[in-house]
């Protein structure tokens, strides 16, 4: 079986030393389609050096993504990566993230999951500088066609939408070119830019990255549920529930749910609000 469960959960964590800078900051938030209008003085808070504040989400690309990566390349792991779908992203952070840094990111799988006709592979990525902890990042991975090796199914965290009206609604335009500008983030998967690849993975055209609808829900949600402020996100998770096209409209819904937390979800305008990212919560202070 291409997962050894017993060997992936025994293997030694990796390390891996990751580094980023300002300018690395900025074309991730610019790849999140900040910065319109240019002149906003709230848009200049994610692409101006010298008044930059990042995003926690960040952490799912600094370093290049590395996280993920690693957990796919850990001992007892070898899988098609043509079966691989990202399930679900979290990042807690431990303080608020510098706009430069060199840190040391230790990712291992942390968890097997049997769901019958897949497995799920829990991937945890501990960051932590020389002052100490950074973030914290786990990623659920969909192997297709890997389960029914008698291992637990794990936990099923679902959050139905709250049957009231949003507190807040955000529409944000995803730009033609905006897919192409994140990829220079670290992630050059070509489904992302190829049609001829898109089209045999069964697309119709490149589709938008899914962690860069997770990061433009949470830049959503701070400008207008956290006046502005990323420092008061404690930690942002979601489930990846459909595609977004470029070109589309992503509509970003949140709900104050008392006790410093916030629910989210995020569809296409332009195909009947179909889903995008669900279970969405940001814990805050």
């Amino acid at each position: 079986m291409p997962i050894d469960v017993a060997k992936a959960l025994a293997a030694e964590p990796r390390s891996t030393e990751i580094s980023w800078d300002h300018k690395d900051v900025q074309l991730y938030h610019l790849g999140l389609g900040a910065g319109v209008p240019a002149t906003d003085r709230a848009e200049l808070r994610y692409t101006l050096e010298s008044t930059l504040h990042v995003l926690p989400s960040f952490a799912t690309v600094a370093g290049a993504g590395m996280g993920v990566v690693g957990g796919l390349s850990a001992l007892g792991i070898e899988v098609d990566l043509a079966a691989v779908l990202h399930g679900t992203q979290s990042v807690e952070s431990h303080r608020v993230l510098p706009v430069s840094g060199r840190a040391t990111a230790t990712s291992r799988v942390a968890d097997v999951y049997d769901k019958g006709k897949a497995a799920i592979l829990l991937l945890r990525t501990d960051v932590a500088d020389e002052e100490g902890p950074l973030w914290t990042s786990e990623a659920q991975i969909f192997v297709r066609g890997e389960g029914g090796f008698g291992g637990k199914r794990g936990p099923s965290v679902r959050r139905e939408a709250p049957d009231a009206s949003p507190d807040f609604v955000v529409e944000r335009p995803v730009r033609e070119e905006q897919a192409l500008l994140y990829r220079l983030s670290g992630d050059w998967n070509p489904l992302h830019a190829d049609p001829d690849f898109a089209r045999l993975a069964g697309f119709e055209r490149p589709i938008l990255h899914g962690l860069c609808s997770y990061g433009m829900a949470l830049k959503a949600v701070v400008d207008h549920g956290l006046e502005g402020d990323v420092s008061r996100v404690a930690s942002y998770g979601a489930r990846f529930a459909g595609v977004m096209y470029p070109g589309e409209t992503l509509r970003v819904r949140g709900w104050r749910l008392g006790g410093g937390r916030l629910q989210l979800t995020a569809t296409a305008v332009e195909r009947e609000d179909a889903p995008v990212l669900a279970d969405g919560l940001v814990t805050h202070t």
